[in-house]
């Protein structure tokens, strides 16, 4: 498998990689408009997909330095934006593969395949990479996520536009041309559709998709897969709606009881309730009904998708209900005292990791710091996590806290439950009583804490999985 690299080259300098007897050469001329000769550093460098080959600039490109270096191979692409019909004659000599990109006139010499526009550039070398490796098993996989996320999964060397080692070749879709052509050319969509919420109606929650518009790109991507019902994507978009709603995750989580083992820690959900309101004249007896007692954290039913989703409270005394902000409609959770650690679980198709992570503190570190009133925070930006002074002092050791064997057995339960094939959760140990309580559940989290090494060759496995699993039950059905 060829190296990856954080950072790109100094200009002018060259770096060689290979996939077998497969190699990729791109250049761009002097003088191409910034956003373009941006693009092409970044697909040149392999900082954001950690494939190609050569990276040449201003015309630092030697042709016959090139061509001994490079024909021994048997597959040669070279990607150019400059108009050198000699060193392109030269080079097909030499049995390279020549792509003409986003030129304002297209290159007249036979042979030379012309991309007029450089988002097309990526899907047509990997279609290209597929053809010349002649193998059924080499799938091509568009994705679309946020930028952030693309990139962090990027940078650990999970999405090459080389064949990894379960043969996946990655590559962005584009919003900026026709999706419908790009999605004829890949195999399965990898996709996370939350990243691509513009609005949701919580009112909704128990309908969804009901009441959330996606954007256009995610839009016509769900329109096509419901005109074609073989197209293959990871996962199923019904199957990761329930994890949009706070409430829906909740009763999946109940049946966590069902697992139920002598002997073992007690494994289960939450004691919640749903609040339409925080001024119920009858909220005392809501609390009582659900099991509830204070302290309680408060979180917006919509569990992602929408800017205030990760906005929360924790509220001490029911009076501090009054001048709550936490949207509603709301789920109100007991607060679990759990020694400061929280286990972050990630189920990447059959395999199952955890790490161990700092947490908020127990309760009574958090009440004094309130003055009286609820005390709000952002679970993704201002979590309040435990001081030294704050952790228990008791000399356990993490593992020793956690029961790892019930919760994977929780996490293959989930796993057939949800029909997802990468998911979190997280789990906390109830100080005192030893509960495992599963406090949350997220769809294709990043699992950055899991070492690459493990997390990324489980990825592509559980990514060729979801493919096959999906193409056996079309073809079972046909």
């Amino acid at each position: 498998m060829p190296p990856s690299s954080s950072t790109p080259p100094p200009p002018g300098r060259r770096r060689r990689l290979r996939y077998s007897n497969l190699s990729v050469a791109i250049c761009y001329a002097e003088g191409m408009p910034t956003n373009e000769s941006d693009f092409l550093e970044k697909v040149a460098s392999s900082h954001l997909f950690g494939s190609i080959v050569l990276l040449a600039k201003s015309g630092n490109l030697s042709p016959i330095e090139l061509m001994i270096e490079w024909s021994r191979t048997s597959f040669c692409f070279y990607a150019t934006s400059r108009v050198d019909k000699g060193l392109i004659s030269e080079l097909q000599n030499q049995n390279w593969r020549v792509l003409s990109v986003a030129n304002e006139c297209s290159i007249e010499v036979p042979g030379v395949l012309n991309v007029q526009r450089l988002q097309e550039l990526l899907l047509t070398l990997a279609t290209l990479m597929k053809k010349e490796l002649c193998g059924s098993s080499v799938l091509v996989i568009g994705y679309i996520m946020k930028k952030s996320r693309e990139e962090d999964f990027a940078k650990r060397g999970a999405f090459p536009i080389y064949p990894s080692k379960g043969s996946l070749i990655f590559v962005p879709l584009s919003f900026e041309i026709p999706l419908s052509l790009q999605l004829q050319e890949v195999d399965m969509v990898l996709h996370k559709i939350t990243d691509e919420i513009v609005k949701i109606d919580p009112n909704c929650s128990i309908d969804f998709p009901k009441g959330i518009s996606f954007s256009a790109g995610m839009s016509e991507i769900i329109r096509f897969v419901e005109e074609h019902p073989d197209f293959c994507i990871m996962d199923p978009f019904k199957n990761i709606y329930p994890l949009l709603d706070r409430l829906q995750i909740q009763k999946i989580l109940v049946r966590l009881q069902e697992l139920g083992t002598e002997g073992k820690p007690k494994l289960r959900a939450p004691y919640s309730c749903k609040v339409d309101s925080f001024h119920n004249g009858e909220l005392d007896k809501h609390l009582v009904e659900a099991n509830l007692s204070f302290p309680l954290i408060v979180k917006p039913q919509v569990a992602c998708g929408v800017a205030d989703a990760h906005n929360m409270a924790l509220v001490f005394q029911i009076e501090e209900f009054s001048n709550l902000s936490v949207p509603l409609p709301a789920v109100l959770q007991e607060y679990v005292d759990h020694g400061s650690k929280i286990f972050k679980f990630y189920v990447i198709g059959d395999k199952v990791f955890y790490a161990v992570r700092d947490s908020m503190p127990n309760a009574r570190f958090l009440k004094p710091s309130s003055g009286g009133e609820a005390l709000t925070f952002n679970s993704l930006k201002t979590l309040p996590v435990a001081t030294n002074e704050q952790r228990p002092q008791t000399g356990a050791e993490d593992g020793k806290l956690l029961d790892a064997d019930l919760v994977e057995e929780a996490a293959k339960f989930l796993k057939g439950l949800l029909g997802l094939t990468v998911f979190g959760f997280d789990v906390v140990v109830q100080e005192g009583t030893g509960d495992h309580v599963i406090v949350d559940l997220n769809y294709l989290p990043s699992f950055k804490e899991v070492p690459d090494s493990e997390a990324v060759p489980a990825f592509w496995d559980a990514v060729r999985q979801a493919y096959e699993s999906t193409r056996g039950n079309a073809n079972a059905q046909g």
